[in-house]
């Protein structure tokens, strides 16, 4: 899996196309987001723990929106049997809209004889969620556009086992003008400290800026709400970046 680094906006384009996840991005994927999203290596290092909070067997994982199956693996950390007479079997399924992110991820080997990590190259739309566990979300809804964001996560509802979860990440809008300014310049500045020029922070945020949309915090609680989640809370969050946890 390529650990290389991103500098696709290090010099000035005067055509900027919308990003997109193809597999010019694949290739720094995991150095782009790790120096873009504060809180994203935090939760990845806390998923084995919840996972094993959700653990069941012959039950089904997924993470939708894989990307290059940083999320899968952490989950599969959790699932793995530890001898303690609770042993499981399961299954994880990556779902992922770009064949260059799942390229990459498939050359994962989960070493545990118990879990077993299916692929599918697919709009979540068309994702068959069924006797699931839980379900990971991992700054994924952002980019679904804003008409089908309703209906993914009833569909999610649906899929999950009672007391299953789904763990929802996602940059969130702020309507109060002077916080959402704030936190967008301690971001910039946090961009910024992980080594991106001025010139690369301006021209990713001109790229992504109608690709990606985010909402407020109260907009993704009242559509968790709605699907019938009877447990909602923010677990982790970094400036505009939550994880929210609900549970069914």
């Amino acid at each position: 899996m390529s650990e290389s680094k991103d500098t696709i906006y290090a010099e000035s384009h005067d055509n900027l196309s919308p990003f997109k996840f193809d597999a010019r991005v694949a290739s720094v994927f995991n150095d782009m987001i790790s120096r873009s999203v504060p809180s994203y290596q935090p939760i990845l290092s806390m998923l084995p723990t919840l996972t094993r909070e959700f653990r069941k067997d012959q039950h089904r994982y997924y993470d939708l929106g894989c990307s290059l199956g940083a999320g899968l693996h952490a989950m599969a950390e959790g699932l793995k049997n530890t001898g303690d007479n609770s042993e499981i079997t399961a299954t994880l399924i990556g779902v992922d809209t770009s064949a260059a992110m799942l390229d990459q991820a498939k050359e994962f080997r989960c070493p545990y004889e118990n879990v077993r990590i299916d692929f599918l190259e697919q709009d979540l739309r068309s994702t068959d969620i069924y006797n699931a566990g839980m379900v990971l979300m991992n700054f994924t809804l952002q980019f679904v556009p804003l008409k089908h964001r309703d209906s993914i996560i009833a569909n999610i509802y649906q899929g999950l086992t009672n007391g299953g979860a789904l763990v929802l990440s996602e940059k969130i809008r702020y309507d109060h003008s002077r916080t959402a300014q704030l936190l967008n310049d301690i971001h910039h500045q946090y961009k910024a400290d992980q080594g991106y020029s001025q010139l690369e922070i301006s021209q990713k945020r001109d790229a992504i800026e109608h690709v990606l949309l985010p909402e407020t915090l109260d907009c993704h609680t009242n559509r968790l709400k709605s699907a019938g989640f009877s447990v909602i809370t923010p677990w982790i969050q970094n400036l505009q970046f939550i994880s929210i946890l609900a549970v069914k």
